[in-house]
């Protein structure tokens, strides 16, 4: 798991053996069970997620009380509420296992220590999270002008390592269509 985050970061390159150490003392190791959540909505998110297997998603609860996914991330991606991680206000979203789970993690204040300390550490992790929302822009963009059956062939195509892994319902809410409507497609195909 260790050389996973480093590995990402492509930190060996720029800091030293002591310092890699350093950064991935402070970052901690936990596992979640499919459905388990790792931050509720409704409170300042105070955490970054690095998932190291498995996937998560992003979900917000609808004006009818809903859950609605607006994003699956994956291995190799961070995942936080980033306007609340940044900003400190109370979050709309939550963040929850998709399915089995394992993250490294680390508070806001460790992290703020940690990048003061290495410049490099900030500028590797913020290059990071801007590619994952550039990722997560052109991917939920595909889907624009679709039908839901078109939008569930792109998903699969654009996305078929979480298609394999999460819920139906899951997929369904992130497509924006019923589950029952989702199950009709899947068999028409």
């Amino acid at each position: 798991m260790d050389n996973q985050l480093l590995n990402h970061l492509q930190l060996g390159k720029v800091l030293p053996q002591e310092d890699q150490a350093v950064i991935l003392d402070t970052f901690e190791y936990r596992t979640y069970k499919e459905g388990e959540t790792l931050f509720q909505s409704d409170h300042i998110c105070r955490q970054l997620f690095f998932v190291c297997n498995g996937v998560l998603r992003i979900l917000m609860q609808n004006e009818n009380g809903t859950e609605v996914t607006h994003y699956f991330l994956s291995e190799n991606r961070f995942c936080t509420i980033l306007n609340s991680f940044l900003n400190q206000v109370v979050a709309a979203e939550t963040i929850q296992a998709a399915c089995d789970t394992e993250v490294m993690y680390i508070d806001r204040a460790a992290l703020m220590d940690l990048y003061a300390r290495y410049p490099a550490l900030k500028a590797a992790i913020e290059q990071s999270i801007q590619k994952t929302l550039l990722e997560k822009i052109n991917t939920r963009n595909a889907y624009l002008g679709y039908d839901s059956s078109e939008r569930y062939q792109l998903f699969i195509e654009r996305q078929p390592e979480i298609a394999r892994r999460v819920q139906l319902g899951d997929i369904a809410s992130y497509l924006g269509i019923t589950r029952q409507s989702l199950s009709r497609i899947r068999r028409k195909q």
